[in-house]
């Protein structure tokens, strides 16, 4: 599976957790990431991603981009919901994308366990 991490710098503890614990299971798929979250991610877990640019610089619409060409299977993108985001019509826009490709999408640390489970 080709999967997709993202998160808002408020959860970007969050998601590198979130990482670390389920690393032997993200380790088996072609990883991706919007940079910063990547970058930390790597740091962190030694995780083979591409990072992509960060979000409010155009990663949000690259992995926008990969999901149109049916190059993402999931996401899991940790959002912050109580802080504005400058790029939010870009995040708008991957949430919309997800919907409209049927890709699997999970916005906070919850979900994400229950879809993490269908890696096993």
């Amino acid at each position: 599976m080709r999967i997709a991490l993202i998160a808002h710098d408020k959860m970007k503890p969050e998601i590198i957790a979130f990482a670390t614990n389920h690393k032997a299971k993200l380790e088996k798929h072609k990883l991706v990431a919007t940079g910063t979250t990547g970058k930390q991610i790597i740091e962190h877990t030694g995780l083979n991603i591409k990072c992509y640019r960060s979000g409010p610089l155009g990663g949000d619409q690259e992995i926008g981009a990969d999901v149109a060409n049916g190059k993402i299977d999931m996401i899991f993108f940790f959002r912050d919901p109580l802080t504005a985001q400058p790029h939010e019509p870009d995040v708008s826009a991957l949430l919309r994308l997800s919907d409209v490709y049927k890709i699997p999408l999970a916005t906070n640390l919850s979900t994400g366990e229950y879809i993490i489970k269908a890696l096993e």
